[in-house]
């Protein structure tokens, strides 16, 4: 099978009209008919109904797309990759980070392409699990790094393990929840507002065995976002609490100027940090610079 035809009739799918798609392609619409018929020959059957002025993908079509396109694309990868190494370059990436990683992550690694690969084109993004999934699988994003306790399994999807980080709750220096000799009881921690971030469903179900219906973060958590840096600088001017993983607060908690609460009972629950990836897809150089920047940071 020609990987020609095939990026012919991903153009063609994709554009919805032979025009259009020839003209993308610069080829001639006769050029571009004989490459799709060439194609469905050796499909067995019609990839598109041409019914007037309109194209629509036959059953076979719709089922031929996205392999097509995944075939395609990792060809496009493949020879850019084979490219980069024979220059000696590393290539671009496109990384989107969860908020606990963003918080730990972001500036550091902007700061280590700046300062060891200044040539190396690189993009950061921030947003939910879901919809950097959507991205992933998109090709929008090279790769993610989040909690993978809110990554369902798929085929399509490789999941490398990084580190466990562990959650808890924290105030400002000079909190009324400090004043307290000894743990602090939940239900006192629930009269002040509660800063947290989407928790996977394995932590809720922690947090709601262990200290019943109120611990629902749906339900308990006040104030929401996916970033953690402005969850943390709301704790530091107010009364609410923190609720994510330690890590994230770390200069805060090293300066002083943030406390981990102790609770009673204690709370047992965190994060399983993890670099998901498509499976099968080639790699550009610059992602073993990325997953060794991961690794180090996270875990040392």
């Amino acid at each position: 099978m020609n990987l020609k035809h095939l990026s012919h009739w991903l153009a063609l799918a994709e554009t919805g009209s032979f025009s259009r798609a020839a003209e993308k392609l610069h080829i001639t619409q006769s050029a571009l008919s004989r490459s799709i018929q060439v194609l469905e020959e050796e499909l067995g059957g019609p990839l598109v109904d041409r019914i007037g002025k309109k194209n629509e993908l036959t059953p076979l079509g719709l089922s031929v797309l996205e392999r097509a396109r995944r075939i395609v694309h990792e060809a496009q990868e493949l020879k850019q990759g084979a490219a980069l190494l024979q220059e000696g370059g590393l290539g671009s990436l496109r990384v989107g980070l969860g908020s606990g990683p963003g918080a730990m992550l972001m500036t550091p690694w902007l700061c280590h392409m700046a300062e060891h690969h200044p040539t190396v084109q690189v993009s950061v993004s921030r947003g939910a699990t879901e919809l950097q999934l959507l991205q992933l699988r998109e090709r929008q994003l090279d790769a993610l790094v989040v909690d993978v306790r809110r990554v369902a399994m798929a085929p399509d999807l490789r999941m490398e393990h990084v580190v466990e980080m562990r959650a808890g709750f924290l105030c400002r220096q000079g909190h009324p929840l400090l004043r307290r000799t000894g743990p602090v009881p939940f239900d006192a921690m629930l009269a002040f507002p509660i800063a947290s971030t989407p928790l996977s469903q394995e932590v809720v179900r922690i947090m709601v065995d262990h200290y019943g219906p109120r611990a629902n973060p749906a339900q308990m958590a006040t104030l929401q976002c996916e970033d953690i840096a402005s969850l943390i600088d709301v704790v530091r001017q107010t009364d609410a609490v923190f609720l994510g993983i330690m890590g994230a607060a770390r200069e805060g908690l090293a300066d002083g100027s943030l406390v981990e609460l102790t609770l009673d009972p204690p709370f047992r629950a965190g994060a399983r940090l993890g670099l998901v990836t498509l499976a099968g897809r080639t790699e550009l150089p610059v992602m073993a610079v990325f997953r060794a920047f991961v690794k180090t940071q996270l875990i040392d």
